[in-house]
């Protein structure tokens, strides 16, 4: 095991890739000579070539557009997004070509195409530079949507994502690239969890926090703060976004019988909304309270010194752990 940063071990897992499959090929702004706005793929220029690294222009279509006529061609490319809000001028070739090309021609054409998105808020970063557009992506048919909590995670799906003939959105917490974590750089995908399985981070018994990327910290934290007050909390890492493992959710709904999904995105159509409705169709007389979200405001995403008023934080997490527990809470007053 190597510990490493949660950016450093994305980068290892892109030079692992590329390592074991010459027809993987990355395509970005600035990821070349620059290494990346976020330094990911430092040095991968100077190891594997211009041919196989490739600077593009400030053009989200256009490289999305070039990674589907090199997923024609049989290669594996990578695209980096450089941040998440500039993701949407790339929306159409995203959901009406890499989305579709795979069912439109009966199974002939695959689109291994792996689109890395540095994700979410935290940072204190300017407008489109900090959004959460997830819910898009997973309401999109044919597409898989990941996103990592921790180094370990972010090396060994990424691998999988680039070794999948199915695409695949890849987010990546920002506000984590600087985490460290132990890392298994040896590790071989045969033997690895599935890319679709989530993870009980934590065991408990009074009732269970579900959440992804950097919210999976901030679970945690609450899990700590409610065992001070004698409060059993399981968090689960949903890890994939489309699909769900609702296996593991559902088995922890019918031993807690008490749900909080948490995510930074807004509250409105958000993921949290359709992981609440798939568990009270799937667990409906297991439950004693009914599921709670907590989630972003529906607003834009605010000013750098608004955000810590945006994003979901312990105090709110903690609160509706109240709420589904039936304790004193924000909406009962502290004396009821």
């Amino acid at each position: 095991m190597t510990e490493l940063t949660l950016g450093k071990a994305l980068g290892a897992g892109l030079r692992r890739a590329m390592l074991d499959d010459d027809k993987v090929v990355l395509l970005g702004e600035d990821i070349g000579k620059l290494g990346g706005v976020f330094r990911i793929t430092d040095g991968l220029l100077d190891e594997f070539g211009a041919q196989r690294v490739i600077d593009t222009p400030l053009a989200e279509s256009g490289i999305v557009g070039m990674a589907v006529g090199l997923a024609f061609r049989g290669y594996r490319p990578v695209v980096e997004i450089q941040f998440d809000g500039f993701v949407y001028p790339a929306f159409d070739q995203i959901v009406a070509q890499v989305a579709k090309l795979h069912y439109r021609t009966q199974g002939r054409v695959k689109m291994p195409i792996t689109i890395r998105i540095p994700w979410a808020g935290g940072i204190g970063a300017a407008e489109h530079h900090s959004e959460s557009p997830e819910a898009y992506f997973v309401h999109t048919a044919g597409l898989r949507v990941i996103a990592v909590s921790n180094p370990d995670d972010a090396y060994r799906s990424l691998r999988q994502a680039i070794a999948s003939d199915d695409p695949v959105i890849f987010f990546e917490p920002k506000r984590l690239y600087h985490h460290k974590g132990e890392v298994d750089l040896d590790a071989a995908l045969a033997d690895s969890a599935p890319m679709g399985l989530a993870r009980v981070v934590r065991e408990g018994s009074a009732a269970t926090l579900i959440t992804y990327g950097a919210m999976v910290t901030t679970a945690l934290q609450a899990a700590d703060a409610a065992e001070d007050e004698g409060i059993s909390l399981e968090v689960i890492d949903l890890r994939s976004l489309s699909p769900v493992d609702y296996d593991t959710v559902a088995a922890s709904v019918r031993k807690t019988g008490r749900v909080v999904v948490a995510h930074e995105a807004s509250r409105e159509a958000g993921v949290a909304a359709e992981v609440i409705a798939s568990i009270t169709e799937r667990c409906f007389e297991y439950l004693e309270s009914a599921p709670l979200r907590v989630t972003g405001h529906d607003v834009p995403y605010p000013p750098a010194k608004l955000e810590k008023y945006h994003l979901p934080d312990l105090d709110r997490l903690l609160d509706a752990v109240d709420r589904v527990l039936d304790r004193p809470n924000s909406l009962t007053g502290a004396d009821a």
